[in-house]
């Protein structure tokens, strides 16, 4: 029988490139998970460290069970790495969020030492590259040696677990083919299949000779897996046996389900509509990165059920199998997708394909997964024919590998619509952020039914959309100011246009939590993207979680949003709340201002203002409770202050009537005089990229002017920092001193 030994306490640790010949003793000591990116991967700068660290562990034979072969299994280490053992290299690996083995039988003495390098320089040639977040380097899952004998389920193809399971349904039955593959099989020996129930009943069963690797075994009056509304499991256990002996075993949980996706009614599972409305989530945390724990991953699902979505797309890359395991638990309809991102690298393909098989073969059992993602914003910077040609060979490759799933795109918003590489995958989704980054939030909706009417037959999903927010607060809140209220705004604006349009097969949230991007500098937390429902560290739940709570959730709740911008300078202020209940009451000061009905979960109240009012709001049996406070002067604590930008909106000169920096581009290029002013910023913006067409590497095609047009001229300007093009303090103000002469139509 195998047996696993985690090994993941006492590391020797350095950022040391070079493997010594024993553990040095100023060398630091760690558990895994680890990473070195932590804090210096989350606090800003993009100068967090990335280059080459090494860890070293001694083993004891006597700690190690008695086995015919030790592999060495290593569930993500990022981003390439080489295991040593005793000195010797072994094997190299290239992408940092799988599960990799390797053979160390031989090389195992009374004391074995163990190596391993792990790189996450900038390359070339493994994914990813360019994105928009931390690639926090290090062993940042579990590491463990597998025991087994001579013959057992095979542990080196690309890091799978040795059993493929398949059902297709039947009526009200179900086929069932089970596959395994072995290693060095010998004559007399036998493989006994089996299918148990979730109670652990035994439901099928066959016994064959070791020659024969496929068994189909049926499961009558099937229980189906039907998502959050009842995520029914099976397990398939085969053994390896020998003369009555169990040489080795494996077993999967799999779910028995259909679906498809229609261009016009969207998801469908076992026949009947499923709407997949949800979020995206990102596998790190504040003060931890991507080193998780079981208890985060478990209270991440929780959070994620919480909010009442059907859906996860696990960006930007392969999870750890254990979150993978919830979703098949907890229902959670699942995108699961390769690091193919931003940046297409004709260098890399080899890698996309080999992230590619190692995804499928290790995931192909979740009954949760239902497409495969090739990749995301890869048409940045547009398409050529080899990133075309990488499409169709993954594409292709997918449904070689998996004949039951389909294959998406994440497409970048100022794709245009008749790129060619739009039309490889089964389905496409977009990321849009209409009203965050350019554009209002009214251009959502029509976009999608302008795409639909153009491609009726191809299924369209929005696979990202958000905005961000931290603890900015105003009674005013407007596109760009980083604040709880605005963001609560947008999702109340995204909600009605999404969820109302059926042919949308899937929609999810940019981002369920905030996340790590050191490169970042916005919002006034540098080093973050907060656009996540919920904070970094999983303590605050923005008001936007409760928007989606309103119309996913089924357990009655009544949530007052505001709950942080208590100061209020107005006599009569707006209060918003939701919930899921059809109405809701509004005492203040324990006297009720009314009662409220609203078919959209929103509910909209004008509160007076008095030196301290209570708020309660009463929705059926549910209760919320909340305080607001009259100010003679606003409270700066609530204005958002950017730490390290050259120029704050709030410091700008505005004139009556007259543009300044603070205008939308596009407003500005109306006029002709806005239109001169920046012919000569766009001949920069040409210059730093290569050349016609082209603005700092992205092609300038309709809709990315589309994009430019609706950001302010100083939120463009920081942006642009990002890609290279930087304006000083003074040339901005110089800018905004030829805007104020600028008279608006």
């Amino acid at each position: 029988m195998r047996k696993i030994i985690n090994i993941n306490r006492k590391w020797a640790f350095a950022k040391e490139s070079e493997v010594p010949a024993s553990i040095p003793e100023k060398w630091n000591f760690v558990n895994l998970p680890h990473t070195w990116n932590a804090i210096d991967g989350q606090d800003g700068g993009n100068d967090y460290y990335r280059g080459t660290c090494c860890y070293i562990k001694e083993l004891d034979k006597e700690d190690l069970p008695e086995a015919d072969r030790y592999y060495l299994e290593l569930k993500g280490a990022n981003s390439s790495a080489d295991v040593y053992v005793n000195g010797k290299k072994l094997a190299h690996h290239d992408g940092g969020y799988s599960t990799w083995r390797v053979d160390i039988t031989e090389e195992i003495g009374i004391k074995t030492l163990i190596a391993v390098t792990v790189d996450n320089s900038p390359n070339e040639t493994v994914y990813p590259q360019m994105a928009d977040f931390t690639f926090y380097g290090g062993l940042y899952r579990d590491v463990n040696i597998i025991a087994v004998s001579n013959s057992h389920f095979d542990l080196d193809y690309y890091g799978g677990p040795g059993i493929r399971v398949t059902p297709a349904i039947n009526g009200a039955d179900a086929d069932i083919e089970v596959e395994v593959y072995l290693t060095n099989p010998m004559e007399a020996q036998s493989l006994v299949y089996k299918i148990k129930d979730k109670e652990g009943n035994v439901v099928a069963e066959a016994s064959k000779d070791v020659s024969v690797t496929k068994a189909n075994l049926e499961i009558k009056n099937v229980h189906l897996w039907h998502g959050r509304k009842d995520p029914y499991l099976y397990t398939a256990e085969v053994e390896l046996t020998a003369g009555g002996d169990v040489l080795d075993n494996v077993s999967a949980k799999f779910g028995c389900r259909t679906f498809e996706i229609d261009p016009e009614k969207g998801f469908i599972l076992n026949g009947e509509s499923y709407p997949l409305r949800g979020v995206s989530r990102h596998q790190d945390r504040w003060g931890i990165g991507n080193a998780l724990l079981p208890e985060h991953h478990e209270e991440d699902i929780e959070l994620i059920c919480e909010v009442g979505a059907t859906t996860i797309r696990l960006a930007h890359y392969q999870h750890d199998q254990y979150f993978y395991d919830l979703c098949d638990e907890k229902g959670l309809v699942i995108w699961a997708e390769i690091p193919y991102i931003s940046k297409h690298m004709p260098t890399g393909r080899e890698n996309t394909i080999s992230q590619m098989k190692e995804l499928i073969t290790q995931n192909y059992n979740h009954a949760s997964i239902v497409v495969w993602g090739l990749s995301n914003e890869i048409s940045m910077a547009g398409s050529d024919d080899d990133l075309l040609d990488n499409h169709r060979v993954l594409n292709d490759l997918c449904h070689e590998m998996d004949k039951t799933r389909l294959t998406t795109i994440a497409v970048v918003s100022m794709c245009s619509t008749d790129d060619p590489y739009i039309q490889i995958p089964d389905v496409v989704s977009h990321n849009h952020y209409f009203g965050w980054y350019g554009g209002d939030t009214s251009m959502n909706g029509p976009w999608f039914d302008n795409f639909h009417a153009k491609f009726p037959n191809i299924p369209v999903g929005m696979s990202e959309y958000g905005c961000e927010a931290l603890n900015w607060h105003t009674s005013k809140p407007t596109q760009g100011d980083y604040t709880e209220e605005y963001q609560a705004y947008y999702h109340e604006e995204l909600i009605k246009q999404l969820f109302t349009r059926p042919y949308i097969w899937a929609t999810h949230v940019w981002n369920m939590f905030d996340f790590g991007a050191d490169a970042r500098s916005e919002g006034g937390e540098n080093g973050q993207n907060h656009k996540g429902l919920v904070t970094f560290d999983r303590k605050y739940k923005k008001d936007s979680f409760y928007a989606y709570k309103a119309w996913l959730s089924d357990d009655p709740f009544v949530h007052i949003c505001g709950k942080r911008y208590v100061d209020r300078v107005e006599d009569v202020t707006k209060v918003t709340v939701y919930s899921n209940q059809p109405e809701v009451e509004l005492f203040v000061n324990g006297e009720s201002i009314g009662k409220k009905a609203s078919t959209e979960h929103f509910f909209y109240f004008d509160v007076p203002v008095s030196a301290e009012t209570k708020l309660v709001a009463v929705a059926g049996d549910c209760k919320d409770e909340s305080l607001i406070r009259k100010v003679d002067t606003f409270n700066e604590a609530y204005r958002l202050k950017e730490k390290g930008a050259v120029l704050n909106w709030f410091d700008i000169t505005e004139r009556e009537g007259y543009f300044s920096l603070n205008d939308k581009m596009g407003d500005v290029m109306k006029s002709p005089e806005g239109m001169q002013l920046f012919g000569s910023i766009m001949k920069q913006l040409m210059t730093v990229g290569n050349g016609a067409g082209m603005a700092a590497g992205f092609e300038l095609n309709e809709g990315m002017m589309q994009m430019m047009n609706g950001f302010t001229v100083i939120r463009l300007t920081t942006l642009l920092a990002t890609a290279g093009i930087e304006f000083t303090k003074e040339q901005l103000l110089g800018i905004n001193a030829q805007l104020n002469r600028i008279k608006k139509p």
